[in-house]
């Protein structure tokens, strides 16, 4: 039993200290970039030699040739690609991040709708958060709009949140969170929208913000994103900046048939879209809106 531990464990050691070789990197940062848009610059070698070793060790393949292979030429295997797909990706959000979108959201766009002018108003303002991550983002959108339905009681709204790893998907509905993370939530809103466990180390999103959110895989890649509506607002934030340029405008295209005319694209604060041929206004610092004339 020893020797089938040391056996065990030299075999990890051997795993984990397999070099990952120049052309293994270009055949699989490709193949990457194929599926899911994501640019792999040779500097990000070292980073992707150490995510995916831990496949490598649970495949029981001795180099990144053989990974390669077992994901490329055996795509029937969906299920390696979506944890090729999860190691690769990240995933850096924060509950209230770039804070003036959601003061503008509620100064700006929902001060604005019909419902605030004491109309009445049956539409339900559909909302996107297109790269959701864990949900820090569309729970951050639900705390804000369920404020606003406090005081415009006709006022209602829907949020789909999206990603292309099913792994972060997991643990964006699951809504389970440290509290050190939920310290860029106001006190109030911490009192109404989450539950501390016993030991405060953990909170949960209140069932009925949870229920407020639909999450679902999307890939930004896809030709067609099947999205049965089209969108009030979406929020895209500190996603493309991970895709060359061509890809870019290749993603924006599609958001923008998902955007209602008059509705608002918030980017994040290090991306832009200039030189862009796309039907879009600045309004404020990395927020845009459709024109009308694309209706």
């Amino acid at each position: 039993m020893t020797g089938e531990r040391n056996r065990m464990s030299n075999q990890e050691q051997d795993l984990t200290a397999t070099i990952m070789t120049d052309s293994e990197f270009f055949r699989i940062g490709e193949f990457i970039q194929r599926q899911c848009g994501i640019k792999m610059s040779l500097s990000k070698k070292t980073m992707l030699q150490t995510r995916l070793s831990k496949r490598l060790h649970r495949l029981c393949l001795s180099s990144y040739s053989e990974y390669a292979d077992f994901v490329i030429r055996n795509r029937g295997n969906g299920e390696e690609l979506y944890h090729m797909i999860d190691a690769v990706t990240t995933n850096k959000t924060d509950f209230f991040r770039e804070p003036n979108h959601f003061e503008f959201l509620s100064s700006s766009v929902l001060s604005s709708s019909p419902v605030s002018g004491g109309t009445t108003w049956t539409k339900t303002m559909k909302f996107w958060s297109a790269g959701c991550s864990t949900g820090e983002e569309p729970y951050t959108l639900a705390m804000v709009l369920a404020e606003h339905a406090l005081a415009q009681p006709q006022f209602r709204f829907s949020i789909l949140a999206t990603d292309i790893s099913t792994k972060v998907l997991h643990l964006a509905e699951q809504a389970v969170y440290l509290h050190d993370k939920i310290q860029p939530v106001p006190i109030p809103m911490r009192k109404k929208y989450l539950l501390s466990s016993k030991d405060r180390k953990l909170v949960r999103i209140c069932p009925e913000l949870r229920s407020r959110v639909s999450f679902f895989r999307l890939n930004f890649m896809d030709s067609d994103y099947a999205l049965k509506d089209k969108m009030d607002v979406i929020f895209c934030r500190n996603v493309i900046i991970y895709f060359d340029r061509s890809t870019q405008q290749a993603i924006l295209e599609r958001l923008c048939r998902h955007l209602l005319p008059g509705g608002y694209l918030f980017m994040g604060h290090s991306e832009t879209l200039n030189g862009m041929n796309l039907p879009l206004q600045p309004v404020a610092a990395t927020i845009y809106r459709k024109s009308h004339e694309n209706a």
